[in-house]
């Protein structure tokens, strides 16, 4: 099968969201970790998403690397690109959306792309232009305390405004219940009146539904995971895709270890509900005093006198008031040492033993990818919406699941490690 669609994320755990997304919809997907060397085997899939770590890059590193990207997909006949952000479109004024989506149009020689990050399933709806996460303004919601791109304006219009010189316009809610090709015509409009990037209402899956039948011919796709449901389609009515056999979880022995580096409201959760159950190490930067190094050797020395095969949980995850006290101690420099540690602590894991690891949080899990070497990820059944299961193409693999902060139930971690031992049990996940 050839490639048929190509998607850049900006960060790890949105690509899995993504290829997560195409495979639920019959689209045959692999995740790349970082741009491809030229011996990369998509495997006969139709989808290749690239992962990168660049939604808090400077904006010229975002921007090469997202190029590099888009380069090595068009060399292998991707039909149409799609750039990957946050479902709560995680970003500063300086970027990087804006400036990635500009040059990727630029090199694609597009004058116009659309951009929607709704995701009604995890609660993210587009109305008015206006981005609501779980029913509250995106402004009012727990990201307006996020530690690198706090976000406190919920006019995406106005938000990605800030980021391009370029006019950027709106399709609403009304112009996309009319149907595809109500929105096609919105599409020609906004493109005669000056507008290249178009926000697009969206408040559930049928309307995403209806933007990805709309976005049939359009060069480049801006969004979430959401906006993608409807892409597969295109390619199946033009005859280009068929089914897949259903995604298998992978078969990878040994124990499990939980690595939580998302301070998000669901991850808080995810850890308070975890720590009744397993043993928990806190790796709080503030005591960082040997350094990230240091404290990742301290954390391992743990985990070495922990009981045998159970699982732990080792967590920097802290309400705001922590994250602040750790900033104005250390700077913007303490994400990047718990980082640095749990990618450390993820190395050591695996040198013990621990193949099953779940990671939560887009930043630990791009520390945690690139510590351990993964080039490829094989996407398999999904725990919660938006998180699958994946199996890394490397020998011997070993079992991720890599989710964003702000995903998943309180017992996501529990629900995690539950699926893979009812597959070793024998038992129906």
């Amino acid at each position: 099968m050839s490639l048929l669609l190509g998607a850049i994320a900006d960060d790890f755990t949105g690509a899995t969201d993504l290829a997560n997304t195409l495979v639920g919809q019959g689209m045959p997907a692999v995740q790349a970790i970082g741009v491809p060397g030229p011996d990369f085997d998509p495997g006969g899939a139709a989808a290749v998403v690239v992962a990168l770590k660049t939604r808090t890059a400077p904006a010229a590193d975002a921007v090469a690397q997202s190029l590099e990207a888009l380069a090595w997909l068009r060399a292998r006949g991707a039909a149409q690109i799609f750039f990957k952000v946050c479902s709560t479109f995680d970003s500063t004024d300086a970027g990087n959306i804006g400036p990635v989506a500009d040059a990727l149009m630029d090199a694609l020689g597009t004058d116009f792309a659309i951009a929607c990050p709704a995701y009604p399933t995890n609660g993210r709806t587009l109305y008015q232009g206006h981005l609501f996460v779980g029913g509250r303004l995106l402004s009012e919601s727990g990201m307006k305390d996020h530690p690198l791109t706090p976000m406190t304006d919920a006019d995406l219009v106005r938000v990605l405004g800030r980021q391009t010189p370029h006019g950027v316009g709106l399709v609403d809610l009304a112009t996309v219940a009319a149907g595809p090709d109500a929105v096609r015509d919105a599409f020609a409009g906004r493109r005669r009146e000056g507008v290249r990037h178009a926000i697009v209402d969206a408040v559930g899956d049928a309307d995403l539904m209806t933007i990805g039948a709309a976005a049939r011919d359009l060069a480049l796709i801006t969004g979430g995971s959401g906006v993608a449901l409807g892409l597969p389609e295109n390619f199946r009515r033009a005859g280009l895709l068929t089914e897949q056999a259903a995604a298998e979880l992978p078969r990878v022995p040994g124990p499990a270890a939980v690595l939580a580096g998302s301070c998000s409201e669901a991850t808080r959760a995810q850890v308070e509900s975890a720590r009744d159950h397993w043993p928990a190490y806190n790796l709080d930067p503030l005591a960082f005093d040997a350094g990230a190094a240091g404290a990742a050797e301290r954390a391992l020395e743990w985990i070495d006198a922990q009981p045998a095969g159970t699982p732990v949980l080792v967590y920097s995850s802290t309400d705001p008031d922590g994250v602040a006290r750790a900033q104005a101690q250390l700077g913007r420099d303490a994400g990047a040492a718990v980082e640095d540690a749990m990618g450390t602590v993820a190395k050591g894991l695996v040198e013990r033993g621990r193949r099953r690891l779940v990671v939560a949080g887009g930043e630990t899990s791009g520390a945690v990818v690139q510590a351990l070497g993964v080039t490829g990820l094989r996407i398999g059944p999904e725990i919660d919406p938006g998180v699958p299961w994946t199996e890394t193409t490397q020998d011997p693999a070993l079992a991720l699941a890599l989710k964003s902060g702000n995903f998943g139930t309180p017992d996501f971690f529990a629900k995690a490690l539950g699926m893979l031992d009812a597959e070793a049990a024998g038992g129906a996940p």
